[in-house]
């Protein structure tokens, strides 16, 4: 009698452990793949990979952008599948029992569906797209950019939608021969520019019926500040000659004007009349030439890294505009001499914002 002897290889287990013992050098590569897996879902994947195809296929859009046809891309959304499925089931069971009320109405429902096919494709078609200035905003806090939609056809334009990183703005209506804005956030993480190159706008108007969007690749960006600290140390005085500076602050030397109430301020200071005109809560300044000046200095602070040291410049910039008190900047690349205003906190804040960029 013969023995049948079977000889059995190793698994793929067993081999990509040898493999892992041989040559260690890639043993980050499974760890590596689920790091991929877990943090980019199959459907996102599939979503960048056709959104940069279609950047390679259309490029950048130029600005003021008009949307054609070619442009546009629909499909049925689930409501439509399911009314689909209706539809086919009731043309099936009337034609099973030659029931031709039953064929009738399967059949205007089905016009109705190609009726609401047409309409959400031309309810993006021919709309003007541009982009509009952003306000900054602070590292942590949303972003709103801002789209005009003009609409010169002869027909409203509904529930216009823009979309971009997992973020949806509301959805406007666009009149004849106007223009809406659309607002749309997004999340900042770190200071510097927020720029969003892809935004999609859509559509599922009439019904719900069918998805109707077209994919912009515009240049829409957002300066975005360094996050300010809690902590609220004071910067340190610098012994300038201020005489050439017009300070404001809260004390008891000639009044200057009225500013909002702020949280801290003394109620001795707050302009009780002009709370009773208006209900609103407003506090005197006071003029005086003679208050300190500040000078923020990024080498007084060489015990916190780069980050922080923005952080910390913030936080004096807000204090000090909140506050009235003249402040100049001092770090590498940037040297402003005490002022105040509007104005030179944006300046203030851009630098801190692009700073190293």
């Amino acid at each position: 009698m013969l023995t049948r002897l079977s000889i059995k290889g190793p698994t793929a287990t067993e081999r990509m452990h040898t493999t892992l013992l041989k040559y260690p050098q890639h043993s980050n590569f499974k760890i590596g793949c689920s790091n991929l897996s877990s943090n980019m879902s199959l459907y996102q994947r599939f979503q960048n990979r056709v959104a940069n195809w279609s950047r390679r296929r259309h490029g950048i859009d130029m600005e003021p952008f008009t949307i054609t046809n070619r442009r546009i891309y629909i499909l049925p959304t689930k409501l439509g599948l399911m009314y689909a499925a209706i539809i086919f089931a009731m043309a099936l069971g009337g034609m099973n029992y030659g029931n031709n009320l039953a064929l009738i109405l399967a059949f205007m429902l089905g016009a109705m569906g190609f009726v609401a096919m047409h309409h959400c494709h031309r309810n993006l078609a021919g709309l003007h797209i541009h982009t509009l200035a952003n306000e900054a905003v602070f590292a942590g806090q949303l972003a709103h950019l801002q789209l005009a939609i003009g609409n010169d056809s002869s027909q409203t334009r509904f529930a216009i939608q823009a979309a971009a990183n997992q973020f949806a703005s509301e959805p406007v209506r666009v009149e004849v021969n106007n223009a809406a804005q659309l607002s749309l956030p997004q999340m900042t993480t770190k200071r510097g520019w927020l720029c969003v190159d892809r935004v999609t706008l859509n559509t599922n108007y009439p019904f719900g019926l069918f998805h109707a969007w077209v994919v912009l690749h515009l240049e829409v960006k957002c300066l975005v500040y360094p996050k300010p600290i809690d902590k609220r140390d004071a910067p340190p005085p610098s012994p300038l000659d201020r005489h050439s500076v017009h300070e404001r602050r809260t004390g008891n030397d000639e009044f200057s004007s009225l500013r909002e109430f702020h949280a801290g301020d003394s109620p001795r200071h707050i302009a009780w009349k002009a709370f009773a005109r208006s209900e609103e809560l407003l506090v005197k300044q006071y003029s005086s030439t003679a208050a300190t000046a500040y000078i923020l200095d990024w080498d007084t602070l060489m015990s916190l890294d780069i980050e922080m040291r923005l952080s910390q410049l913030c936080r004096w910039i807000m204090d000090a505009h909140q506050q009235g008190i003249a402040y100049g900047i001092k770090m590498p690349g940037l040297q402003t001499p005490p002022q105040l205003g509007e104005a030179h906190r944006q300046h203030c804040l851009s630098a801190l914002a692009l700073f190293g960029n």
